[in-house]
Order: C-alpha cells, then sequence, then structure tokens
C-alpha cells in the first residue's frame, strides 16, 4: 500500500487580484485572484507548506455547479508557477483546480480558486460566492458525466496575511472540497483587496 502513495512537499502561495488591469507582465490578470506574488507570504507573505499523498483516480474534474448561486463553469488544471505560487484560470468564467493536491472526492482538501470581478465590470465565476450558504450543495462532473456532491460546512473571512494551511490540509480521512476567492477592500497599494473567502465543503 505504502508503495501506492508518494508524498510530495509542496510549497503553496496564495495572493488573489481584483481591480485594476495590472502591468506586471507575470500577473496578466485584471481584476483576477494571482495566488501568489512574492515568496514570503500567508495569503500573501507567509509560505504554505503541505504534503499530499497522492491517490489513484481514473477520472478528471470537468465542470462545477453551484445552483443556489448560478455558478455552471468548466475546470483549468493548475499548478505551481516558476515562483512556487498556485497559478490561476486563464479565463474569468472558469474555475481552476490545483492538480498537485487531492482530485475533487478523493481523500484530503481538493482546492479550487475562481476570479472575483473583472475590469468593465464584466462578470466573473465567482462574483456571488459571498452569497452561498452552508447546507447548499456544490456538484462537480467528472468525465464520465458522474457528479460528486458536497455539501458547504463552512464559511471563513481570512485575511490576506492569515495562515491558511488548513485550507489545503486535511487528516481526517475524508473528502474536502474547499472554493477560494477574494472579498474586502480593495488595496491599490498592494493590487490586491485585503481578505479571502473561503469555502469549505465535505463530500455528501
Amino acid at each position: 500500500m505504502k508503495s501506492n502513495l508518494l508524498s510530495k512537499k509542496i510549497l503553496l502561495l496564495i495572493t488573489v487580484f481584483t481591480g485594476l488591469i495590472l502591468s506586471i507582465p507575470f500577473v496578466v490578470f485584471s481584476n483576477q485572484e494571482n495566488f501568489s506574488q512574492s515568496p514570503s507570504s500567508r495569503f500573501t507573505e507567509h509560505p504554505i507548506t503541505f504534503i499530499y499523498q497522492q491517490q489513484v483516480s481514473t477520472t478528471l474534474p470537468i465542470y462545477i455547479k453551484i445552483p443556489t448561486i448560478g455558478v455552471d463553469a468548466s475546470i483549468e488544471y493548475v499548478g505551481l508557477t516558476p515562483d512556487g505560487a498556485m497559478d490561476v484560470p486563464s479565463n474569468p468564467a472558469n474555475v481552476a483546480w490545483y492538480n498537485l493536491g487531492p482530485r475533487p472526492g478523493e481523500k484530503g482538501s481538493a482546492v479550487i480558486a475562481g476570479h472575483y470581478g473583472w475590469k468593465n465590470n464584466l462578470p466573473a465565476v465567482f462574483d456571488n460566492l459571498y452569497e452561498i450558504k452552508t447546507g447548499d450543495k456544490i456538484y462537480i462532473e467528472d468525465e464520465t458525466g458522474s457528479n460528486i456532491i458536497f455539501v458547504v460546512r463552512e464559511i471563513l473571512i481570512y485575511d490576506r496575511n492569515q495562515d491558511a494551511s488548513d485550507v489545503f490540509e486535511s487528516t481526517d480521512g475524508k473528502a474536502h472540497l474547499n472554493l477560494i476567492t477574494c472579498t474586502g477592500n480593495w488595496d491599490s497599494k498592494e493590487n490586491t483587496r485585503t481578505e479571502r473567502l473561503i469555502i469549505f465543503a465535505d463530500k455528501e
């Protein structure tokens, strides 16, 4: 059994950008959530290190649906940027699953991020994530057309500098899905919002 488990230590930084178009080539999104800027950050200033024990799964997630807030979006697959940051979805209408962690439905915490806000007031996938409530269901459709259902357990707001390791770590042997977007006031000096909205959900 041990031969089927591969432990990986992954350095993960999260910074969610929304607002004006950013001119730095690395941060290509306008009104975006970029999940890192510097190697010194909690949500933005301190690294999150966690161990993912790779599991065998034959299907990949394709769509996310949250009927109560009108989300019906494609799932992109992202890993780490060259500076050790979680990458972001290339399209504001899509979400991004961190594919170096568990797949949705596997043991552990699968993490999906989406944009909040977009330039010229165009919609983004998680614009209404703040309206979600405990007990709401999140559906992940895989490539076979099967749905994995998660139920929202907890909704928290983190300061952008807060330690967020619990978003990515899970030791209870169960399958979880955690959603991330930004919230709070726009900090024009830091080019990011002041807080992060985290949705914790458990497999039904």
